[in-house]
């Protein structure tokens, strides 16, 4: 799987770097609002597909249940792929994945998930930001992001 999604990556144009040792790509975007790191896994024992792009530094600890809030709202409705906070150490990031069990992965099948990923971190982005910055309420963040 990994050298399909290297292939896809390369003929994309999104330079990448493999890990030495594991089945992960890392790739930089350069979005509108930040440029952030991202990571496509992967995990054939699950026959899955992961794409993750990474809010670009950890949230401190006393903003980390402001930032799950947000993360929460804007979870709701969302099609492909999650937010994630982990509470230990403040990482964020948006999670993507395609099932391929049974199948080959494709670049059809990468293109949507590695989107779905930089599109929504890009886009929710600055109120991340604001709410782990302490510049905004999550509910504040939130209305702005949506437009209410």
């Amino acid at each position: 799987m990994l050298e399909t999604a290297a292939r896809f990556f390369a003929d994309s144009d999104w330079p990448f770097e493999q890990a030495s040792g594991e089945p992960l790509l890392r790739l930089e975007f350069d979005g509108e609002n930040a440029t952030f790191t991202c990571y496509a896994r992967a995990v054939e024992s699950k026959d899955a597909f992961v794409f993750y792009a990474m809010f670009p530094q950890a949230v401190g600890k006393r903003r980390r249940q402001a930032v799950a809030e947000l993360l929460t709202r804007l979870n709701y409705g969302l099609t492909i792929g999650n937010f994630e906070l982990d509470f230990e150490d403040g990482e964020v990031r948006y999670r993507a994945s395609v099932d391929v069990e049974g199948t080959e992965l494709t670049p059809e099948l990468i293109k949507p998930v590695a989107a779905a990923a930089v599109l929504n971190m890009d886009s929710y982005l600055p109120g991340i930001r604001a709410v782990a910055s302490g510049e905004s309420t999550a509910l504040e963040a939130f209305a702005a992001l949506k437009g209410t």
